[in-house]
This record gives structure tokens, sequence and C-alpha cells, in this order.
């Protein structure tokens, strides 16, 4: 006697995309990647797999990612540190090293793809979830940073969303960032006995975070705190007055928000978050700035960078909020038959039929009639075409138009010739 097999389910945190829902997914894929050709962003696709120790180093080592979340292991063929991408930035700028990307000139790229993180699955978080991640390498001006705020807000138009509100903030360059951080350490050992254990785990290793607190006991102490805004220098300053300058060129609201730093330890000068209050706890749609340390960091030659990350399930979210996108038809033409040499002439009819750009099923196996028709009505299309001994001694094929909303007074079954039939289905479908 056999054992039964104990049924399988998706891992937590890891949810299957299913047809219906795929199509929403591919028509927000295609919008995205021609609004980034519009800016004259180029595709580029990293591995799901790096050497650990390049998350280590680019994303800062008392990061939440790298402490908690990074899904990690040996590889037992070579003993090395193997981790899932966690985001793309630091992979993206891998690959920028390796193939000499910025020798010639500085680039715009993206990708867009699977990332993985080891947290508490909740609306809009998931362990495995999708990121739109955009670069501009080799760019030191505020001009760029600015280019990119304005290109998201020409997506959310793109979109139809509306209630996404942009916060904006400078980190300044190292030696700014050295003496806030002095002086912020120093505040916080003032006020330890408000401190939370992880606050009191991070006040000497990542100071900035334990500002970034979600602790309501923890706000008044946060609200007061040095400020990394008035330790910036005159160029530092400088660059941040001009990314608002041409925000302002753009009508594009925003709000100084002091305590934005962002999770990852590469970034300095201009961070930004797009977040909304429609999301839940989850608010943040899109996060970024500038990391001009972090190609040195990997091993390159000192180069500026600026990129951010959307997260795709949370954009889905508020594009259903928006209106809800029916799926498409399976099919545009759906071929039903009688016998095999009608089966087989369907097969062929239908080859011209996806050659003049139709979406064509032909029906597998042999059923009746009333059941042929029942799946074809149930995929969506607007015709069937019909095949049986009759029409293949007569050369031509009975066309049922099952969905005419614009039909007028066209017959709503037609007999026509073999010859004409994409002409006459090309037009009405």
């Amino acid at each position: 006697m056999t054992q039964s097999f104990q049924k399988v389910r998706a891992l937590t945190g890891m949810k299957d995309v299913l047809p219906d829902t795929s199509a929403q997914w591919e028509g927000l894929e295609a919008t995205v990647r021609d609004w980034l050709a519009g800016y004259g962003y180029r595709n580029m696709r990293t591995p799901v797999l790096e050497h650990t120790r390049l998350f280590t180093r680019g994303i800062g080592e008392v990061t939440d990612i790298v402490e908690k979340e990074m899904y990690s292991f040996t590889d037992s063929l070579n003993d090395e540190q193997l981790t899932m991408r966690p985001e793309f930035t630091a992979g993206m700028v891998r690959a920028c090293i390796e193939h000499n990307m910025l020798y010639e000139r500085p680039q715009r790229v993206y990708a867009l793809g699977p990332v993985f993180r080891h947290e508490k699955p909740q609306r809009g978080r998931y362990r495995q979830f999708h990121q739109i991640d955009v670069e501009a390498l080799g760019f030191a001006g505020p001009d760029v940073d600015a280019e990119l705020i304005v290109m998201l807000a020409r997506l959310w138009k793109l979109l139809g969303l509306a209630d996404i509100r942009l916060e904006l903030n400078s980190l300044g360059q190292a030696h700014e960032r050295a003496a806030h951080r002095a002086a912020l350490i120093e505040y916080l050992e003032q006020h330890k006995s408000v401190l939370d254990e992880e606050a009191l785990r991070r006040m000497y290793t990542n100071p900035l975070r334990v500002l970034d607190t979600k602790n309501p006991a923890m706000q008044a102490m946060a609200d007061n705190a040095p400020r990394l805004f008035d330790f910036l220098g005159e160029a530092s300053l400088a660059h941040f007055q001009g990314v608002c300058e041409r925000l302002q060129d753009a009508g594009i609201a925003y709000r100084l928000n002091p305590r934005l730093v962002r999770g990852l330890d590469y970034y300095n000068l201009t961070v930004f978050e797009w977040v909304t209050d429609r999301l839940g706890a989850q608010g943040t749609v899109c996060g970024g700035g500038r990391y001009d340390g972090l190609i040195e960091l990997l091993g390159g030659k000192p180069a500026p960078a600026v990129g951010f990350a959307i997260g795709m399930e949370r954009l889905l979210d508020l594009c259903s909020q928006a209106g809800e996108a029916e799926a498409p038809p399976e099919c545009q033409v759906y071929m039903i038959h009688q016998g095999e040499a009608a089966q087989r002439r369907a097969a062929l009819l239908a080859e011209e039929l996806r050659d003049a750009g139709l979406r064509v099923i032909v029906h597998a196996g042999s059923s009746g009639f009333k059941s042929q028709f029942r799946r074809a009505d149930a995929s969506g299309a607007k015709a069937a075409v019909i095949l049986g001994d009759d029409e293949l001694a007569s050369d031509s094929a009975s066309v049922k138009w099952l969905r005419q909303e614009d039909a007028g007074e066209q017959p709503q079954q037609e007999s026509v010739g073999f010859d004409r039939l994409t002409t006459v289905l090309k037009n009405r479908v």
C-alpha cells in the first residue's frame, strides 16, 4: 500500500501569481518599461544569488536587512557563503564594476524582479517580493536627483494614482555625518531611560536608525534630537538647494523630513521617500537617494550614483484601489471542430490567424459542440470559428460572433470562405 503524499503549499510569505492577476502585473510592467525608456533607462539583469559579503559590505553590517532578514546559506560544493538578493543596488553596482560599465560613459539602468527578506509577512510586505529598481550611475549633480523624483511623479500620473506624498532630506557627506553622530550619541546617552532594547543596541553602532523609531514612547526624544541637517556644510546645502529648486520648477510639492534616513548604510546627500496613507502601516511606496561612496566601497573607481526602488506589490495594491483592471480574455478567436479532419484544418487556419496578429485557441481533444461552445464563451473570445464536415466540403467556416457590443445590423453567425476568414476576423475582432 502506497503512503499518501502530504499536500505541499507555498512557503509562508511567498505568494503565487495566478493568470488573472498576472495580467495586471504584465500591464504594470509594460507601463514601467515604456516610462523608463522615455528617460533613456536600459534594462539589466543580475543573478538572484550573490556572495554574502557583497551585501554585508554594501548594505552595512548593522542594518536590519543584514542582521535579521537575509536568506543566506553555505554552498556545500565550495564552502562559499551565498545570499539571495535582499535588494538590487549592491548587485547592480557589482556588475557595473565587474564589466567596466562606467569606462566610457555614465549609465542609466533599471531592473525588475524578485528580492528576498526573511521578515514577518503582512500587507505590502512579503518574504519574496518584487521591485522596480532604477539606478543612475556616474552622475554627480542635483539635476539627476531631481530628475528621478520628477520621473516618479510622472509614473504616479500614468497609473492614475493620487495621495502619494514626497518626503525629502539630505544626509550630507561622511565627515558631516561623523560630527552629527558624535553629537547624537552624546544626546542618546543622556536619554537612556526612554530608549527601548533595540535603540540601546543601536546607540553606538547605528545611532541614526534610533531616530527612525516607531515606538511612541521615544517620539518626543527623537523629535528633539540633534538634526543632521544642522551639521551640513556649504557644498551639501547647495546640492540640496539645487534639488529643491528643480522640484519647485516642476511644480512638485515635498515635505522636509529631517528624520528620514533610509535603512541602508550607503546613502549620502539626497534621500527621499514617496509615502501614502492607503496601505496601512506599510506606507512607503518608493524610496531612494544618492550613494556616491558605494562604487568605491565595493572595489570600483570612485564614481557618484543615485537611484530608487519601488515595491511592485504595494504599487499594484494602490492601482487596484484606483480601479480594478479586468483580466484580458484568454483569446480573441476560439476554434471549434468536429472530427479529425476538421481538427487538423482548424490547427492550420489558427496559424494563419496568428500570422495576422490574432490570439487564437484551438479546442484540444474531441468534445461535443455544446461543451466546446461553453468553453469558447468562458475564454472571453469575440468569435467562435466552427469547422465540421459541411464546412470542409465548402471550403468555408461558420463564424459565430460571441460578443457584439458594436455590431449594429451585422449577423450573429455567418459562413465565411477560408480565403476571406483572416480578413473578416481581423476587421471585426
